[in-house]
């Protein structure tokens, strides 16, 4: 057949180009865009071959072979098909795993089948050779392009530059109009400061009871890290990632920093429940503490009443599965694919919009605004389950982004505010 099919490492690709644009291989310092991309290798390919082109095969990693955002986004292209491998971690180090296998199988298969007449390659891996050699035996021509390298040398094997039919270099040029490197500071550049909704959140204030029942756990006698007086104002805030938010208890005994961790109260809330906390009046187990964990609202211990620990009025919320109609999910499946891009504030905002549009009753809202900064309990779980489709809350580093997850919530809670304010806005004469 006279046509040809383009088959893309991504890896390399995308790995190669940052090195050439941001001078290292991690992606994370470039932002594509897919569809430029498609389009400059579609019509690259098919000036190179003088063939149409048949399809684009995508060949990527993914944790657990989940689709990624941008996965998600390249499989409802025209002509594009998307093939994922694994992405495991070793040695510190992410590596793909199967993706060098299911190019080999696609490119011997297609020759095999006679789909094509030009196969175009975009890799660098030597694996591929035994492949490449197999599509000539058929007849098919393979060219072979290659990223333009940072330091100007082969980042292509040998022998696989050796045995093609043609090669390209996709110089820096053609690379721009698709990729570009993104705008980071220097190695001695400050952090970015976090959006102030996440700060607000990082920022509340737990109660005075579950503070000073934390102290009381850990005993008398001032705290060296905080001068014996950082924990008792109820203020003090642990940062993402700390290790003050490990369900494991790893770091240690929150109230020795100042803020319980959310194991620490619920270690308390079952030592009260069981009657082994301190002794109160006339030798009776003291009262529990009413603690409620506003920087994490899916873990610790929450005791407010009601179903789940919470208000009757809160914990009964129609969830957004029970809002959304068959027709409503379908939509919202196709938004999710081609408008949503995966940024964890945009996943929240995206997430209350469809959940405050679709309330009957706007006293659900105001019940809602009332818990500010936590979300209840259903509604957070809905959330954070519908943010996982976008791999927000794949390990990383073999922790839980947990600044992924402030910046979920905290785009939850900016369309809530901006439905609120509509809602109490007066009406035009």
């Amino acid at each position: 057949m006279d046509r040809c099919v383009v088959l893309v490492d991504a890896g390399y690709l995308l790995g190669a180009a940052a090195s050439l644009l941001a001078g290292e291989p991690a992606r994370s310092r470039i932002t594509v865009d897919h569809a430029a991309l498609i389009q400059g290798l579609r019509q690259r390919a098919e000036a190179d071959t003088e063939r149409p082109l048949l399809r684009i095969y995508w060949f990527d990693g993914a944790p657990d072979r989940v689709p990624q955002p941008e996965h998600r986004r390249l499989r409802v292209m025209p002509r594009v098909t998307v093939r994922l491998g694994a992405l495991t971690r070793s040695d510190g180090r992410w590596a793909q795993k199967g993706v060098d296998a299911a190019m080999h199988a696609e490119l011997t298969e297609l020759a095999r089948n006679r789909a094509c007449s030009d196969i175009v390659l975009v890799t660098g891996d030597g694996d591929l050779l035994p492949g490449l050699m197999s599509a000539k035996e058929h007849g098919v021509a393979v060219h072979l392009w290659a990223v333009q390298a940072a330091d100007g040398d082969y980042n292509q094997s040998e022998d696989l530059v050796a045995e093609a039919d043609e090669r390209r270099v996709l110089d820096r040029a053609w690379i721009t109009r698709a990729v570009r490197p993104k705008e980071l500071g220097g190695p001695c550049a400050p952090p970015p400061a976090p959006r102030p909704e996440i700060a607000a959140i990082l920022s509340a204030p737990l109660p005075e009871s579950a503070v000073a029942a934390a102290a009381a756990a850990a005993g008398p006698g001032p705290d060296p890290d905080t001068g014996g007086h950082g924990g008792t104002n109820g203020t003090a805030r642990p940062a993402p990632g700390d290790g003050r938010d490990d369900p494991a208890g790893e770091a240690g005994s929150g109230a020795s920093r100042g803020v319980p961790t959310p194991k620490d109260l619920a270690g308390l809330g079952r030592a009260h429940a069981a009657g082994q906390g301190p002794a109160g009046n006339g030798g009776q187990p003291a009262a529990t503490p009413a603690a409620t964990l506003r920087w994490s609202s899916d873990k610790g211990w929450v005791e407010r009443g009601g179903p789940l620990g919470e208000p009757s009025e809160t914990a009964l919320l129609p969830t957004l599965a029970q809002l959304t109609s068959a027709e409503q999910r379908w939509a919202d499946r196709e938004e999710d694919i081609t408008a949503v891009s995966g940024d964890p504030f945009e996943v929240g905002q995206v997430f209350a919009r469809r959940w405050t549009e679709r309330l009957s009753e706007t006293a659900h809202l105001q019940q809602l605004s009332t818990e500010y900064p936590r979300i209840p309990h259903r509604i957070d779980g809905e959330l954070l389950r519908y943010a996982a489709r976008f791999g927000l809350l794949a390990h990383k580093d073999d922790q839980i982004d947990e600044h992924d997850r402030y910046a979920i919530r905290a785009g939850f809670w900016r369309e809530v505010d901006l439905r609120t304010a509509a809602e109490h806005a007066p009406a035009a004469d």
